[in-house]
């Protein structure tokens, strides 16, 4: 067996994406979630670059515990030295250093011959290695370099210290067989490779980071630059759950190759990225996109709840995502309808009644693009029951502020009668759910929230929808508030859960007293 290294640079390159800059506490707080998910090594920024980036590798080396931190650093002294200084709080640390070797960069960046671009680049291992015994380097835009002068310097660097060898795709120029390739050429023409681990830095500009990588470790490569969600320069970099999870599926392809990360924590990683950045992944993205282990088609529904290998190749709960979500809409089919149904609690439905709900889901379902659950609980209960609301809002009142405790008074209507009552909360919105269920006498546990703008502008429309699940419930209630209040929208939304829930009670009941 033989570990796939990864390095996430999700903090470095993927930082230097326009929109996805972070500060110092954030990428603390991201590192440590990377060290969650099982890192190798973390590069927490680029040292040099400003005060910035300094300070944040510094408390990076000084909160992480298990993982390797890494600085990037030019091949220049002050850049190396700025790394080491910054690393020094942490005997877990790797100095990354880099120059160009391919004719274009060394003629119009560099302004160098090749022989001084060797040169510059083995002084920099040998003044790194003043600063730690772990050192890495990369031959910026390696594909398209010269093979032989390529070689040539990675032997020169590897017999000077460096333990790691990357080779990155700096354009996302590379087809996977070429760079497939080139690995192969390396690990066949470089007399020393066998003291060094060889690493790979694929961009994404031909939306084929991830499959160059793959490649890569086919033919050799032992370490791999990703960063969570594939962020990172123009249009990103190999995504890490995308690498991870390829090696993992497909163990049949990469024979004994294998990673430590804690997949399970895939999902929460990139979703914690998304709030630091305020960034979202577009909802087909691989592993992690909304869509990802969601269906709507009625065939695939069916092979889905009757083995679930017919349509997926990996489990939602493999990278923390809590299962597979059926989407009700126009191409869904009876038998997810069904098990929707089930799921809600309406277990005594005839088969007549499915039928007769199911021609009124689908004429629904040309209308939306989705159907929610409360969308067919209003089916059942408004077309085959006599649903009303049990309880109506009256009114409600919220003091809040950043010198007060949260508290909020409901008045509620409930058969008739009046019921005020006052709670606190961690917030308005909890304090006002609090007081609902003080009125009520009953507990719910919030299942989950969500939030979007019905319109734009400040008195823009706000819809809440919450699920819910009752004390005595095993099935959970959901409900919908709107206002330009969200705090109103969310008290509309619990208090509509709540009625849909004694509705499908009292339905349920009258059911199995008819014998149904």
């Amino acid at each position: 067996m033989e570990k796939l290294y990864i390095f996430d640079t999700t903090l470095r390159d993927g930082e230097q994406a326009p929109g996805f800059s972070m500060t110092v506490e954030e990428k603390v707080k991201m590192a440590l979630q990377l060290e969650k998910l099982g890192i190798d090594v973390i590069e927490a920024g680029f040292a040099a670059a400003s005060e910035g980036d300094f300070e944040a590798v510094k408390r990076v080396a000084q909160e992480v515990k298990n993982a390797k931190v890494c600085s990037l650093a030019r091949a220049l002294h002050s850049d190396i030295e700025r790394a080491g200084e910054a690393l020094s709080h942490t005997e877990n640390r790797r100095i990354h250093t880099f120059i160009a070797t391919s004719p274009i960069h060394m003629q119009y960046k560099l302004k160098m011959k090749p022989d001084e671009v060797l040169e510059r680049a083995v002084e920099a291992v040998k003044y790194a290695l003043k600063f730690t015994d772990d050192v890495e380097f990369s031959a910026e835009d390696a594909f398209r370099s010269e093979r032989e002068f390529l070689y040539r310097v990675f032997e020169a660097v590897i017999r000077a210290g460096a333990k790691t060898i990357n080779v990155p795709d700096t354009v996302g120029y590379a087809i996977p067989e070429e760079f497939g390739q080139l690995i192969a050429d390396i690990k066949n023409n470089v007399p020393n490779i066998d003291k060094a681990i060889i690493s790979v830095h694929c961009h994404n500009d031909l939306g084929l980071a991830v499959a160059n990588s793959l490649s890569a470790v086919k033919n050799g490569a032992r370490q791999v630059h990703a960063t969570v969600n594939g962020i990172g320069e123009r249009a990103g970099n190999a995504a890490v759950e995308e690498v991870v999870m390829a090696i993992k599926v497909r163990h049949d392809y990469f024979k004994g190759i294998y990673t430590t990360i804690n997949t399970k924590e895939i999902y929460k990683t990139s979703r914690l990225l998304c709030r630091i950045t305020g960034s979202f992944v577009q909802p087909n993205k691989a592993i992690v996109g909304d869509n990802a282990f969601a269906h709507e088609a009625g065939i695939h529904q069916h092979g889905i709840l009757a083995h679930r290998e017919t349509y997926e190749i990996m489990r939602a709960e493999d990278v923390g995502v809590p299962a597979s979500k059926i989407i009700l809409g126009k191409h869904s089919g009876r038998h997810a309808f069904k098990t929707r149904l089930n799921e809600l609690g309406y277990t005594n439905l005839s088969e007549e009644d499915i039928d007769k709900l199911f021609v009124k889901f689908k004429a629904l379902a040309d209308k939306k693009k989705e159907v929610f659950d409360e969308d067919i609980e209003a089916l059942i209960l408004e077309e085959m029951s006599d649903f009303d609301k049990e309880v109506k809002v009256k009114y409600f009142h919220v003091l809040n502020g950043n010198s007060v405790i949260p508290t909020a008074t409901v008045k509620l209507e409930k058969e008739g009668n009046e019921i005020i009552e006052t709670a606190s909360g961690d917030g308005p919105i909890d304090a006002v759910i609090n007081a609902v269920e003080k009125a009520l006498d009953i507990k719910g546990k919030l299942m989950d929230y969500t939030i979007r703008s019905l319109s734009s502008g400040k008195d823009a429309m706000g819809e809440v929808r919450v699920m819910v699940r009752f004390e005595d419930s095993e099935n959970v209630a959901s409900g919908k508030g709107i206002s330009t209040d969200i705090i109103e929208a969310s008290l509309k939304a619990y208090i509509d859960a709540y009625n849909r829930y004694m509705a499908r009670k009292a339905f349920m009941e009258k059911r199995i007293s008819e014998g149904v």
